[in-house]
């Protein structure tokens, strides 16, 4: 607990830093921790330790994140056809064609869940209120799992997902929610969003949904490769998959609601 919570003091700064400032030092810290993001998660599969596979992830990964700032709208789905396409190809080429699907899944699944999503971060920053944005969601999202995490250890007795998370608890669940519905009203006042009090209640809804939602997409993901942590580069959270488990979904949400319900 004691390194979860300086780890949280040193690194939530930088963040906000970063934010702030936009190009180039967010761009960079989202960039490295995808990397870190996919080389983690092609740990959790044989097959995609190879040297191979990883090189290509985390090409398609940094170009992903370098998207945003080529203004080409066909360079995205040519990046997302790559994904699907060059390693089926790759896979076929090889000598063993043993587990193609999962194999071919968990490559391609990997850059898009990792690259992909977390491009949507820096796509949203280069939006108006941009800045604005980007902090409400990952400021939601820290307020969202340490509610959970708090009150469920404190107060939790019913369990959530006994056979993917033990450790959550229904209460810590609805306090997540509370707490992203709670601090998007907060955020969207002191940060001057141009939304309305619906608007602010619903997008803290499905962030609190959502950050969840990731959390036990990760869980599951690290259940079926038998570990506990998808690494150990950030003392007291684990690896950096653990710690983007909740922003990865709600980067998507946070982008696509203000694209759509606030253009």
């Amino acid at each position: 607990m004691k390194q979860r919570i300086i780890t949280a003091l040193c690194g939530i700064p930088l963040l906000i830093v970063a934010i702030w400032f936009g190009e180039p030092w967010f761009p960079l810290l989202i960039a490295t921790a995808a990397v870190l993001g996919i080389m983690e998660f092609y740990q959790m599969e044989p097959l995609s330790r190879e040297r191979l596979p990883t090189i290509f992830g985390i090409l398609l990964v940094l170009l992903f994140i370098l998207s945003p700032h080529l203004e080409d709208p066909r360079v995205v789905p040519s990046l997302l056809a790559s994904t699907v396409l060059l390693p089926l190809i790759w896979l076929l080429l090889r000598r063993s064609k043993e587990n193609i699907l999962p194999n071919w899944v968990w490559i391609s699944g990997g850059i898009v869940y990792v690259g992909w999503a977390l491009s949507l971060y820096v796509s949203l920053r280069g939006m108006p209120n941009g800045k604005e944005w980007v902090l409400l969601a990952f400021l939601c999202t820290f307020a969202c799992d340490s509610s959970a995490f708090f009150i469920g250890r404190r107060w939790g007795r019913y369990l959530l997902m006994p056979t993917i998370s033990p450790g959550k608890t229904q209460e810590g669940a609805v306090a997540g929610l509370l707490a992203a519905v709670a601090v998007t009203f907060l955020l969207g006042i002191i940060l001057g969003l141009p939304i309305n009090y619906w608007q602010m209640a619903l997008l803290g809804f499905l962030i609190g949904l959502f950050a969840q939602v990731g959390d036990a997409v990760e869980s599951l993901l690290k259940r079926r490769a038998g570990i506990k942590e998808a690494g150990s580069v950030m003392p007291g959270h684990g690896g950096m998959l653990d710690r983007l488990d909740s922003i990865i979904f709600v980067g998507i949400v946070v982008y696509y609601y203000v694209l759509w319900v606030m253009a």
